[in-house]
């Protein structure tokens, strides 16, 4: 019985350090930000959601629509900002149609990326939220960007 407790505790410390290294390694880094004016593909892991591409079909997520009545893509991008920072995001970067945003886990602090693009011409908001490291998030990105089009269409 002590030789089985021995090896849990030994096993369950593996782990605990391997995740401990994985945060580490996820604060370096940035979003991969826009190639060709488009946000980039996801990778082939379960990490990773993004509304750029309908033919990516395991990571696609449909765009959020908006109207041009009282938004143009500006006011659109603030209203975005804004919503980012209340969720607990990090602005990294900005300019007049794209966000870059960083999350962050509670425990293993774990930092995630989320890109949004502005489509004026077909009046389209562009997701992308990836995790930095790993091969699965247990949902968090679709969650996260989920949560970010509910409370955007809530709030129009």
């Amino acid at each position: 019985m002590k030789t089985i407790s021995i090896i849990f505790i030994s096993l369950f410390s593996i782990a605990v350090i391997y995740l401990f290294s994985l945060s580490i390694k996820s604060h370096s880094g940035h979003a991969p930000g826009l190639v060709n004016d488009k946000l980039s593909r996801c990778p082939d892991t379960h990490n990773c959601i993004n509304s750029e591409y309908i033919d990516h079909a395991d990571h696609y997520i449909p765009p959020i629509k908006y109207s041009t009545n009282n938004q143009p893509g500006l006011l659109v991008l603030e209203k975005l900002h804004d919503l980012i920072v209340q969720m607990g995001g990090t602005i990294e970067d900005q300019d007049k149609n794209y966000i870059a945003a960083t999350f962050t886990s509670l425990i293993f602090r774990f930092v995630d990326d989320l890109e949004v693009r502005i489509d004026e011409e077909k009046n389209l908001i562009h997701l992308r939220s990836a995790s930095r490291v790993g091969r699965r998030d247990m949902g968090v990105n679709k969650k996260r960007v989920e949560l970010i089009k509910a409370i955007y269409n809530k709030q129009q």
